[in-house]
């Protein structure tokens, strides 16, 4: 069997900005080494989870591996706090939180990311203060700072199991059922928290909701009046005065492992603690990598050089590169397209020459498209590349949204990438 080098670029799909000539970032970059595969190789496009849904992340990375989310998914904030190491028995309550800045009125959202310049030393004296002078009426909770604004929270009731069916404090989010989904327009307000449609009556959902209030007041309060944001505004930073939250749930997913569902060994190496979570509950090994240097040259040649060790270890390999997804977040299109031309001249071009392709089965797609013009994700696909092992070409001339509406692969499911995979690795 051949090995499996499954690799994710968050965030990669978009569609034409009349500044870059109306092409998208992808196809206005620079990249020779993903072109070279395509035309090697074979193209599509993916709906990651489904056509007409504009996933977040962990949906559309439990899809990617080949489940189905409306099956297992039981909401973020559980795959979060899981790989933070939280304990989340059934009936607690856990939800992905963001630091965020709201002005004086303690409603009205500044910045949901604080700038995104919080750093990891800030962020986590912050958590130490919300842990050590917030306390909740019926309820304990572990609050942890993860990467940059981001964090988790986890809340034990006293009297009662906590149900994961609330809504969102967080604007810029909703739900759909269990699913999370990135709104394109939002009133930028701090929302309110109630049971979700149909749960109305649900005890559990109802105390649920009022201490996610609670805690959301109560956790403003304290970071008001901490020295760290005293120190942000006199150095002209904005305050990372307020928590937003999202994607409740109330217990951990059941994935059957891959390992048994394919009869392969697969390694990770992922970036954010919803992936870290994903794998570690489907059964992918997760591969300690260097931590980032800043500097993405530098990074992203040692990731290449980390994979490229790694795969022999494993049948496959599945990467998950965060990269293009922040600047689309932020609208900076000149900047995602910079950041696709480094993943291509120094994680592919020190990755390809050192790869036996003739004896693996190379992915290249995206979870989700997160579209400059409106700075969130949408439901637009994603295109993807398969090359090596026996692939024949199928007159690809590049890898890109408009290319690969061309493919032979034609359309598919992001549940439908890795049965394709095995079954070409196998061949």
């Amino acid at each position: 069997m051949k090995k499996i080098l499954y690799i994710v670029l968050d965030g990669l799909g978009d569609l034409p900005i009349k500044e870059l000539n109306n092409k998208t970032p992808l196809e206005a970059a620079l990249t020779p080494n993903l072109d070279s595969l395509a035309q090697k190789g074979k193209t599509g496009i993916v709906y990651p989870v489904a056509k007409g849904i504009a996933p977040e992340s962990d949906i559309a990375v439990i899809s990617l591996l080949g489940y189905d989310a409306r099956k297992y998914y039981t909401g973020r904030g559980p795959l979060e706090a899981f790989a933070e190491g939280l304990v989340i028995p059934d009936g607690n309550l856990a939800l992905r939180v963001n630091f965020a800045t709201c002005e004086p009125d303690g409603r009205t959202i500044k910045d949901r990311r604080v700038g995104r310049n919080l750093t990891t030393d800030e962020a986590t004296f912050l958590a130490k203060e919300i842990n050590s002078k917030v306390t909740l009426a019926n309820a304990t909770f572990e609050f942890k700072n993860t990467i940059g604004h981001r964090g988790v929270l986890v809340i034990r009731g006293m009297r009662s199991k906590l149900s994961g069916w609330i809504t969102n404090t967080d604007p810029a989010y909703e739900r759909e059922g269990v699913f999370g989904v990135a709104l394109e327009k939002f009133e930028n307000f701090v929302a309110e928290s109630h049971p979700m449609p149909g749960f109305e009556n649900s005890s559990e959902a109802k105390e649920a909701a009022h201490l996610l209030n609670e805690f959301t007041e109560k956790s403003h309060k304290v970071l008001n009046e901490s020295a760290v944001n005293k120190k942000r505004i006199a150095e002209n930073k904005l305050a990372a005065n307020i928590i937003l939250s999202r994607d409740a749930g109330d217990h951990l997913p059941k994935f059957p492992k891959i390992g048994s569902l394919y009869n392969i060994k697969f390694g990770s190496f992922v970036q954010m603690p919803v992936e870290k979570g994903i794998a570690l509950l489907t059964g992918l090994d997760v591969i300690d990598v260097p931590s980032s240097s800043g500097h993405l040259d530098v990074d992203y040649a040692i990731w290449a050089k980390v994979a490229l060790d790694i795969i022999k270890k494993y049948d496959g390999i599945y990467i998950h590169i965060k990269g293009p997804d922040e600047p689309a977040h932020d609208g900076d299109f000149n900047k995602k397209k910079e950041i696709i031309e480094l993943i291509d001249k120094f994680f592919f071009a020190d990755l390809l020459p050192k790869l036996d392709i003739n004896n693996t089965i190379l992915a290249v797609t995206a979870d989700h498209s997160t579209v400059c013009a409106i700075k969130a994700h949408s439901g637009d696909p994603v295109p993807l590349l398969v090359s090596g092992g026996n692939i024949k070409p199928d007159g690809s001339l590049s890898f890109s949204e408009k290319a690969a509406k061309l493919g032979s692969i034609g359309e598919l499911c992001g549940q439908d990438i890795l049965p394709l995979l095995v079954k070409s690795a196998q061949e």
